[in-house]
């Protein structure tokens, strides 16, 4: 399994959701990560089962994708599951307040990323090109069906581009043997909130059905079902962890 912008939040949770039953391609960007956090982390998964390769690579930038793949081939000979995690918010405020230049580097990560490591991921699953076949999980958002309205509405939008890829994306795979679903976080605690004023979670948890965000851990849960044997005839799905927002 490949996890893109696995070494903090929701993309470290599926690791480690993931590490006693796969091996795993951890990549993350540097320098946001620290090379500490990331050792660690990979002495964890690998502890908890997983073989472990952590590599580099900026998703948005083409040769860096290839190159992410060719060393899961040389290190693993194989890819079973690619789970489009890595993504960020391209800054924060209304559509006032959008810079240029963030909102091509958003789409370049949250889109052309997710698109490039689909295509690398295809050409070694799918079953017309020699594949076992597989499984791809895109992590979307709630923003996707909600909007963002005065916060993120580009970061929305790149999640509901995501959300129409997912879709076309399983019909035209299902036939080559590639599943490809999706899941929606909703007001999850992690460190993307340090990108809006302080406070998000506690004024928004009170707009949650469930009373209060999620943790990381239950959108990894869906993650792992959407990869598992156990979803094989889903595809083309979403699953909403939003505590009913």
């Amino acid at each position: 399994m490949l996890v893109t912008g696995a070494v903090r939040g929701i993309g470290a949770a599926i690791a480690r959701a993931m590490a006693p039953t796969h091996d795993l391609v951890v990549n993350h960007v540097s320098p946001a990560e620290p090379g500490d956090h990331v050792e660690a982390l990979a002495g964890e998964l690998a502890a908890a089962g997983a073989a472990v390769l952590v590599h580099r690579a900026d998703v948005g930038v083409a040769a860096d994708v290839t190159a992410m793949f060719d060393a899961c081939d040389e290190h693993f000979g194989r890819l079973d599951v690619l789970v489009n995690n890595a993504g960020i918010a391209g800054g924060y405020g209304p559509i006032d307040d959008v810079d240029p230049d963030a909102l091509a580097r958003l789409w370049s990560v949250n889109l052309t990323g997710a698109f490039l490591c689909a295509r690398e991921a295809v050409a070694r699953m799918a079953t017309d090109r020699g594949g076992r076949g597989g499984s791809i999980v895109n992590v979307s958002s709630r923003a996707a069906v909600l909007g963002g309205p005065g916060e993120w509405v580009h970061y929305a939008a790149s999640k509901g581009a995501l959300d129409t890829m997912t879709v076309g994306l399983s019909k035209e795979l299902a036939p080559r043997g590639i599943r490809v679903n999706a899941v929606r976080p909703g007001l999850i605690e992690s460190d993307f909130h340090d990108h809006a004023p302080p406070g998000r979670i506690e004024r928004l948890a009170p707009s949650v059905p469930l009373g209060r965000p999620g943790v990381a851990a239950e959108v990894a849960t869906a993650v792992r079902w959407f990869a598992s044997a156990e979803a094989s005839y889903v595809t083309g799905a979403f699953i909403d962890i939003g505590g009913g927002r």
